[in-house]
């Protein structure tokens, strides 16, 4: 078995690490759980929602991108996570049966949502996710798009600002001139 290393990286979220691991994590697509119950396929997962703290874990290729609620500090359970990583890891399938919503949400959309998707994927999406975080376009309506943060994009400060003004710009540029971009509200 090869040696596990983790490496611990910042996010521009204050809330949010990435732990790097020299193994993969996950082998295709990403993974963003909310709950323990959301992951059920994924022991690993859900061991890193024992540590106290814990908001929200998303995995992507290589990468565990940890949020922490505002109440607890990261000096309080970095190595918790580590260790947990470090061990977990060990026995970890990055093959593991993780049911794909986004695909069947994709086939779904409408053409204009599609080829939105197809930019954001070029574009804004491979940003975030190297951030531990992800973006949808959830409805276009009369040139408004409502978006959707993932992961540690979710409570990002930058997320409502600089990474919206992005968003729109880009929109604006390959999509449509007349596009204005908000952040759907949670219900």
């Amino acid at each position: 078995m090869k040696e596990i290393f983790i490496d611990i990286e910042p996010t521009p979220n204050p809330n949010a690490l990435k732990f790097v691991a020299n193994i993969p994590l996950k082998a295709e697509g990403n993974s963003t759980y909310k709950t323990p119950m959301e992951c059920q396929e994924n022991p690993l997962a859900q061991e890193l929602f024992t540590v106290r703290g814990v908001d929200q874990i998303h995995f992507f290729d290589n990468v565990a991108t940890v949020t922490k609620f505002n109440y607890e500090e990261w000096n309080n359970i970095e190595e918790q996570i580590r260790t947990i990583l470090t061990k977990g890891l060990e026995t970890h399938n990055p093959n593991y049966y993780d049911p794909d919503p986004e695909a069947e949400r994709r086939r779904n959309l409408s053409p204009e949502l599609l080829a939105i998707e197809e930019i954001l994927d070029k574009t804004i999406r491979p940003g975030l996710q190297a951030d531990g975080g992800d973006i949808q376009a959830l409805s276009l309506e009369e040139n408004i798009l409502l978006v959707k943060y993932q992961g540690a994009c979710g409570t990002c400060p930058s997320s409502t600002t600089g990474t919206l003004e992005a968003i729109k710009g880009i929109l604006r540029d390959q999509y449509n001139p007349e596009i204005d971009v908000y952040i759907a509200p949670d219900y």
